[in-house]
């Protein structure tokens, strides 16, 4: 299939948010879910489609999504982890050169991040670019959309991880992660994230 121009996002939403006690998608910052502040955002750099994951208990977050365009993809099993949430969009996102893949659940994500990470990407050797979490490369990252043919079986939640950490330094763009270092899993991490003012009381 012949590669298309533009970028494709995938926002990963499916997740159960069992550690935390709440759906973490449904947290607000400034009035605004944190799922429709990422997709909103992942909008501003102007793919030619957004792709949102959902698991199977979905009506709360399309109702926070309704005003936004989309198109929805269903991890209806929990269990697969973000490899199962790739699997459900790779149909989505054939063929297009640069998939922009991130997660509903940074707070200090930020549009001119996602920018830099596609910028990085078309410059780089690999055609890849992520973020630099804890010295290592993770999301939001972009990838070739090809990478979605290729997916492991049988893992749950690695992703593209060992992959883009197995690219050489010179091949990869890491990018700071300028505060998405902090995601929210924990009632830990909520607290702090509010003691930060990332997230509303």
């Amino acid at each position: 299939m012949s590669e298309r121009g533009g970028h494709a996002v995938v926002l990963l939403a499916a997740g159960s948010s069992t550690r935390l006690g709440e759906p973490k998608q449904l947290l607000h910052r400034d009035g605004e879910t944190l799922l429709h502040r990422a997709a909103r955002i992942a909008l501003e750099t102007g793919p030619e489609v957004l792709v949102v994951v959902l698991g199977s208990d979905r009506s709360a977050y399309q109702a926070a999504l309704q005003d936004l365009p989309y198109e929805m993809a269903i991890n209806e099993n929990a269990a697969s982890g973000m490899v199962g949430s790739l699997q459900a969009a790779a149909s989505h996102v054939a063929g297009h050169a640069q998939v922009l893949v991130l997660m509903s659940d940074q707070p200090a994500l930020s549009t001119a991040h996602l920018q830099c990470l596609l910028e990085g990407a078309r410059r780089s050797r690999s055609g890849c670019a992520a973020t630099r979490l804890q010295g290592l490369a993770g999301v939001p990252a972009v990838v070739p959309g090809d990478w979605f043919n290729a997916l492991p079986q049988g893992a749950t939640n690695a992703g593209f991880r060992a992959r883009l950490r197995a690219l050489a330094d010179d091949a990869l763009l890491l990018l700071p992660a300028g505060g998405m270092e902090l995601d929210i899993d924990t009632p830990q991490d909520l607290a702090h994230a509010r003691a930060l003012g990332l997230l509303d009381p």
